[in-house]
């Protein structure tokens, strides 16, 4: 940072007892998503506190709104940084992240402890998963009003999501995307195209031999309940570090990622289960991304929960702890923040591609599409901050009385 920003910066020296309980009740009352969990954590610190001042705030949170991972999540740490250090900044994070880990934790024993083997618990998880459904796709049109601001973003994302239909793996995609960004906005049109005719060509020659298949709605097994595989240890912190890296635009945009590993190509979990950890995390205090925890936890138990949960939010952690500075200077290059626009728009056209697999494993009755369609029209409608919980409460109840 620049030396004028320094000046600015007035953070008290707290100590470190009291600094993670201090972000430890941020995340006792992380609910409403992203945009409730920033707004609090703005009121307190810089409009109560005056910890730092409106532009610095607004600086930082462009930063993390660029880089992948939990944009709330990386504030609390990037506080508790300029507070006490790399250790404070390990404080303020683990303190936001933990209450809804624990909750994720309970959730999900008592979910394989008594959710499985009861009609009426299928029933009310049915509803539950058309109201999560919903919320997905809702995330989705967020993110791409915000992501697809001309022809080519939009271009790269339908690119992206017919090579992820036709299950090319998505590192040639996101990579493709940014560099055709980068050189459309360098002036290359030419080029350009020349690169995204050639992936178009591609994707259609994968699409003749295989056709289109959003992830997770192809095989029979994978939406119907069966498990093939339990990962290792080793693979579960891959995954997790993996889709930690790849969370731009907003925590939503994990789910592909995850969902890839777990459902389709580890198989140690189905589609159902997904969404049902995904409804879980609703409920909860926490940044969406907690609901990683399930998912490590279907594939290797209490271990595989922690290794999962330590492997996602560790490059939000790394990011921040090693790099800060390092980001807020070289991110506003051109040809960098580009490519990341490329990149963040290849990603919205993985979502949409995985929430097409998802809807065909969660809409499958006139209920659940009912369900689904009266819980969109809420999402657009209105903006409460308690809305998702009551959303998925509303569901698991109309699921309760049609049980």
């Amino acid at each position: 940072m620049g030396e004028g920003v320094e000046r600015a910066v007035t953070v008290p020296r707290e100590p470190l007892g009291r600094l993670f309980l201090r972000f430890l009740h941020f995340g006792l009352l992380a609910w409403g998503g992203p945009v409730a969990q920033i707004a609090m954590i703005r009121h307190d610190l810089v409009e109560k506190e005056k910890w730092v001042t409106r532009e610095h705030f607004n600086r930082v949170l462009a930063v993390y709104q660029v880089l992948p991972g939990p944009e709330a999540h990386e504030l609390c740490v990037y506080f508790g940084m300029r507070s006490r250090g790399r250790v404070g900044g390990l404080l303020a994070g683990l303190g936001f992240m933990l209450p809804g880990f624990v909750l994720m934790l309970g959730l999900t024993w008592l979910y394989l402890r008594y959710g499985l083997g009861s009609p009426w618990v299928g029933t009310v998880f049915g509803a539950v998963q058309a109201a999560v459904a919903a919320l997905i796709v809702r995330a989705v049109a967020r993110i791409g009003q915000h992501a697809l601001v001309d022809r080519w973003l939009w271009g790269v994302a339908v690119l992206a999501a017919l090579a992820q239909g036709a299950g090319i793996h998505f590192a040639f995609s996101l990579v493709a995307a940014g560099l055709i960004i980068t050189l459309a906005r360098k002036g290359l049109r030419l080029q350009a195209l020349a690169l995204a005719a050639g992936c178009g060509a591609a994707v259609a020659v994968f699409l003749v031999l295989h056709g289109f298949a959003p992830m997770g709605a192809g095989g029979a097994d994978v939406g119907q309940g069966v498990v093939r595989g339990q990962p290792s240890q080793l693979e579960l912190l891959g995954s997790g570090l993996r889709s930690g890296v790849l969370t731009f635009g907003g925590a939503y945009t994990v789910i592909p990622f995850l969902q890839r590993d777990a459902v389709v190509t580890g198989a140690w979990m189905t589609n159902a289960q997904f969404l049902d950890g995904l409804a879980l995390s609703g409920l909860i205090p926490a940044p969406l991304i907690i609901f990683s925890t399930f998912v490590g936890y279907l594939g290797g138990g209490f271990l595989g929960a922690l290794v999962m949960t330590v492997g996602i939010f560790f490059p939000a952690f790394a990011f921040t702890l090693l790099g800060h500075d390092f980001f807020e200077r070289v991110l506003h290059h051109p040809r960098l923040r580009s490519f990341l626009d490329g990149v963040t728009a290849g990603v919205v056209g993985l979502i949409a591609a995985t929430t097409l697999g998802l809807l065909r494993a969660s809409l499958t009755g006139l209920v659940p599409v009912a369900i689904f369609a009266v819980a969109l029209g809420v999402l657009f409608r209105w903006h409460a901050k308690f809305l998702v919980p009551l959303l998925i409460i509303g569901a698991a109840g109309v699921g309760l009385l049609l049980a």
